[in-house]
């Protein structure tokens, strides 16, 4: 698995307060997190440097890895550490409620033995020398961080530790405001009133059916990545986990995609939602700057609805020395159709559940416009470097214009949108179909991609069409390793990458949709393999290491996984 300093993807586990989130080890180490909101500068990046980046340790002899989970439905982690002497018990959890300090507590049972826990900061992405001042009852870290804890802090270097002796408990508290007059009560309200907010949350959906721990444990990681104050969800808290190792495809995933809006709207709307989380999802999206004369929105933004930064690389050696690291995101100016078409199903979605318009003005704006654009040129969906005529992105306009033409204001809006969808198949089948009779990548191609299997699922065409049972043909003979499958790419060779874990999912529905329900599920449980202990997973797999590959937890694919489970559970009822 290469260099030990760096943990395995799977060894991550999440924690967060619905403004930023951070990543701890097995072994109780927190080696990335970013203060204050998901796409700050990080304090601790070890993940992506071990000897620049900054870490958060805890130094216990002898201690191994014993298990961890989650309180309740909740952001709060319980690790645990063996010993010869006993058992530590660490709990990591970042505060929530009305008056909480913002920040990360850490609390720790009865030490087994003398036991240290270290903090090395490295301000904005190691960028900086932490500057540390006692101050109060604490540390003062870097001028806006405060540090304090239940036993004497000590600064040596740019470290700052504190000792808990063997058979006391203790805690550890990093926040961003000066605090005084700290006790372990005050501390135990504070986790109280996080693990009621937690409760709260876990209200606004029920899930009962097929895989019902797997799913909860998906819907956790999207709550987890969503931001409290304004319902934007991130498609993953990390930067630059490289999706092939050692490669150059690492990108800053930090950013909320017009994209993932009709998944994860699927995902929660027919996961017993009440509405709350992909009402707040869809006000986001639609509350974007424009930053554009050209197009509707972006395809993606920053939590504050902006243009993201373009890309600055970092002085880090990269994860397993997966070099550039980098912020910022290139693919912010390219036109991606299917981004658009996405938005139309999911506000479709909303009206249809919930009987409401909301935000019809754009979303209506959205349809003329791809009424007027749908023949460009796109990026795709894999936002590749080069322009094509992407036949996903075709069909998934096509289905959004059809769907949000149901709901139309006028029958000449109505109309406009009806004729541009037909325009679309139309073109799609003179243009996108290879020679085998399958739906192409591009016009013109004879490739084809995992994205179809989604075709049937949006309404496009029947699962059983002929173009369907070509493309799934083609699908299982060149992109499947076993029960996984891989995407094409037009700019990269895919086979030196790993399975895309959401596209494996959409291969799951689409056998539901057939009918094949243990096939579906043999494809589920496959991409199962692929979630570590707590749930989450990461972008990709490798099928010949079982390494977990990009940024993780990815949102994506826990929305994928949820709709495929949804899918299944329907089959089920049916057939009964």
């Amino acid at each position: 698995m290469g260099d030990s300093r760096f943990p395995a993807v799977r060894d991550l586990g999440l924690i967060g307060d619905r403004r930023t989130a951070a990543l701890v080890t097995t072994t109780g180490a927190i080696v990335w997190y970013c203060p204050g909101r998901f796409d700050y500068p990080s304090l601790l990046a070890a993940l992506l440097d071990p000897e620049r980046g900054g870490d958060w340790t805890v130094q216990l002899p002898n201690a191994t890895a014993s298990g961890r989970r989650y309180l309740e439905d909740s952001g709060i982690l319980e690790t645990t550490l063996a010993t010869p002497a006993g058992a530590l018990v660490i709990t990591d959890w970042m505060p929530m409620g009305h008056g909480t300090p913002c920040g990360l507590c850490r609390q720790f049972s009865a030490a087994p033995a003398d036991m240290a826990v270290t903090l090395s900061p490295a301000p904005d992405y190691a960028r900086r020398s932490p500057q540390l001042q006692p101050q109060g009852q604490g540390i003062q870290v870097d001028g806006q961080h405060y540090l304090y804890a239940s036993h004497p802090l000590a600064i040596d270097g740019a470290t700052v530790s504190c000792t808990i002796p063997q058979g006391e408990t203790g805690w550890c508290l990093l926040v961003a405001e000066p605090l005084h007059g700290l006790s372990e009560g005050e501390i135990k309200g504070w986790l109280g009133q996080t693990l009621e907010r937690w409760r709260d949350i876990a209200a606004h959906a029920t899930y009962h059916g097929p895989y019902e721990k797997q799913v909860a444990e998906s819907i956790r990681a999207l709550r987890l990545l969503t931001f409290e104050d304004n319902g934007g969800i991130i498609a993953a808290p990390t930067t630059s986990l490289p999706e092939v190792i050692g490669g150059e495809r690492n990108y800053d995933y930090r950013y909320v995609w017009l994209r993932d809006a009709g998944m994860i709207v699927s995902a929660l709307t027919r996961a017993g939602s009440d509405g709350t989380d992909e009402r707040r999802f869809l006000d986001f999206i639609c509350g974007y700057d424009r930053d554009s004369d050209h197009q509707p929105l972006m395809p993606f933004s920053t939590l504050d609805g902006e243009s993201p930064s373009s890309e600055t690389p970092l002085d880090l050696v990269g994860y397993r020395h997966s070099a550039p690291v980098m912020i910022g995101n290139v693919a912010k100016d390219q036109l991606q159709l299917d981004a658009y078409g996405n938005v139309l199903l999911a506000a479709k979605l909303i009206y249809k559940h919930f009987d409401t318009r909301e935000h019809w003005s754009l979303v209506a704006e959205i349809a003329d416009f791809l009424s007027d654009h749908w023949h460009e040129p796109d990026y795709g969906i894999w936002e590749e470097q080069e322009k094509h005529q992407y036949t996903s992105s075709k069909v998934v306009v096509a289905c959004g214009l059809r769907f949000i033409a149901d709901v139309a204001e006028s029958d000449a809006q109505a109309r406009r949108w009806r004729e541009a969808e037909q325009a679309i198949r139309e073109f799609v089948a003179q243009h996108c179909l290879t020679s085998e009779g399958a739906y192409a990548v591009v016009a013109g191609g004879e490739d084809v991609d995992v994205t179809a299997a989604l075709f049937p699922v949006w309404a496009y065409t029947a699962a059983d069409s002929p173009e369907m049972v070509a493309t799934m043909k083609a699908l299982e003979r060149d992109y499947a390793t076993g029960h996984l499958y891989r995407r094409h790419l037009k700019t990269f060779d895919s086979q030196r990458e790993g399975a895309f874990l959401a596209g494996t999912l959409w291969v799951a529905q689409y056998w539901v949709m057939r009918q094949d329900l243990q096939r579906a599920q043999a494809i589920m449980d496959a991409a199962l393999e692929f979630a570590n202990d707590l749930g989450l997973f990461a972008e990709e797999a490798d099928p010949q290491t079982g390494a977990m590959l990009g940024n993780f937890p990815q949102t994506f694919v826990h929305a994928a996984f949820i709709g495929a489970a949804i899918d299944l559970k329907a089959a089920i009822e049916q057939a009964h």
